[in-house]
């Protein structure tokens, strides 16, 4: 008799005598364990498992499987590349019986993954912090909530102090040197308008030339002259 039981995610079918390499479980050498999802045992299909089947093995030995070589490398750049070596932690096991009824009565130990099992104690070791309480006006105790977030302020453009999202937005790209992509990075710095690059003085010049990378561009192209002239509808 055979049959096709599953674990660590993949399926097996075994009959009594085999041996098997399977995901790593939490077992050692010598311990009977006992795999309680069996998807069919002989002409019985399960839906999707067999009810009352299993399959008990003896654990032979924790061994590890071939090694496998991972190397990455990436194009248009030599020096960009990693190599590592991966073994997989195995369980090999001998089976020796297959119950067709009754698995839950027999009293083996059953088959858990040694992840499943670390993860599972890790779980169970966490202390749970309980929630905090605070008594309201009348002395009646009642669990505390998070507050609220807070509603963020409105950021303030450069050279002005009304919100930047008020300000009317002006064609930047009017200014020589101004291109679609340099008008977007001084619009999210909340330099909207020409009149607050025409309110600029040296100071905020070098710091607005320096935050945003422009190396002497605001100077070489006399942005402050030109916001000037067009707010005040000269060409």
């Amino acid at each position: 008799m055979f049959a096709v039981l599953k674990t660590g995610g993949k399926q097996y079918r075994v009959k009594a005598g085999d041996m098997l390499r399977v995901e790593k479980l939490a077992a050692s050498a010598g311990e009977v364990i006992q795999f309680n999802e069996v998807l069919m045992v002989g002409a019985n299909v399960g839906t999707p498992l067999v009810d009352g089947a299993a399959v008990q093995a003896e654990v032979v030995d924790q061994i590890k499987g071939e090694k496998v070589i991972n190397f990455v490398r990436r194009r248009r750049k030599s020096s960009s590349k990693r190599t590592k070596g991966h073994r997989q932690k195995l369980t090999l096991v001998r089976v020796t019986n297959i119950i067709e009824t009754g698995a839950g009565q027999s009293g083996v130990k059953p088959a858990v993954g040694a992840r499943s099992a670390a993860e599972v104690a890790d779980v169970a070791a966490k202390p749970r912090k309980p929630a905090k309480k605070a008594k309201d006006q009348k002395g009646e105790t009642q669990v505390a909530t998070k507050p609220e977030p807070k509603a963020k302020a409105e950021p303030t453009a450069k050279g002005t102090d009304a919100p930047a999202k008020a300000a009317k937005k002006d064609d930047l790209k009017k200014l020589a040197g101004v291109g679609p992509a340099l008008e977007k990075k001084l619009n999210d710095a909340g330099i909207t308008t020409y009149a607050q690059i025409a309110a600029w003085n040296a100071d905020e010049v070098a710091e607005i030339s320096e935050e945003l990378a422009l190396k002497g561009r605001i100077e070489r192209d006399d942005w402050v002259g030109q916001a000037k002239a067009l707010t005040s509808g000269k060409e």
